[in-house]
């Protein structure tokens, strides 16, 4: 099995590779007018490393990878809390359902305007970015998970004599984990997405300022150097997610 799955993994590293070559052979034949704008791959890895080594890069990930796990971290424990409850409790989902409905269409970004006047161009702004980014999808698959628990589940409970507690934190909130984890999974990468696009418009340090620096500069390697890290970190992060999922719903799968 371990010499299959080795395998398996050498199969998907081969596309891989073979885009990095086409990349590599386009840029240095000048296949693509102006290298200038489309540097060869070996340029990118050059100043990636040039960028780790001098501390640039690093510097830049670390403010965005404190922003996103302090804004994750809250805006998910926020959005399970709420959305246990209003799961739960018929009488809280009725009265904050629609205030959810009307809120949750906002796309996080959509705030950014009217956060920058109210909170300033602080570290405080992307993390609000990053909470409400997390806090309202979370809360949906939360909710929505523990309504959809079929009902057979908690009537044997209760005819065994559980509590409501009991039931909620032994029964219901197990049965939900698939769709809450898939609200984690998906908030994860986005608030990523999320970080990148406020540091561009609103924050000196980060990811995406150091884009745009680069973009004032026309260093297109620097850019897709950033790019890499992105997509890197959203990847982590989901698989992360997806390895907690299938270690606590696996018996229940």
């Amino acid at each position: 099995m371990k010499r299959y799955k080795i395998f398996q993994l050498k199969w998907e590293i081969i596309p891989i590779i073979i885009f990095l070559g086409i990349w590599e052979i386009i840029a240095r034949l000048n296949l693509i007018p102006g290298q200038f704008f489309f540097p060869p791959f070996s340029a990118v890895v050059t100043e990636f490393w040039y960028l780790t080594t001098s501390g640039v890069l690093g510097r830049n990930f670390l403010s965005s990878l404190i922003r996103v796990l302090i804004g994750f971290s809250a805006g998910s424990m926020a959005g399970l809390f709420i959305g246990i409850i209003m799961g739960w409790n018929r009488v809280a989902d009725k009265a904050l359902s629609p205030i959810v409905s009307l809120i949750y269409p906002i796309p996080a970004l959509g705030w950014l305007p009217l956060l920058m006047l109210w909170l300033g161009i602080g570290e405080i702004l992307p993390i609000t970015i990053i909470f409400i980014c997390s806090f309202f999808p979370i809360l949906y698959n939360t909710a929505t998970g523990i309504k959809t628990v079929d009902k057979h589940y908690i009537q044997v409970a209760k005819s065994l004599g559980a509590s409501d507690k009991k039931i909620l934190t032994t029964v219901v909130i197990p049965l939900a984990l698939p769709n809450i984890f898939t609200g984690l999974r998906l908030e994860s990468g986005m608030a990523w997405r999320v970080i990148i696009a406020a540091e561009m418009v609103a924050i000196p340090t980060g990811i995406g300022a150091l884009m745009m620096k680069a973009e004032s500069l026309m260093r297109i390697d620097i850019i897709i150097v950033c790019l890499i890290v992105l997509s890197v970190m959203c990847f982590l992060f989901e698989r992360i997610f997806i390895f907690l999922e299938v270690k606590l719903t696996g018996r229940w799968r």
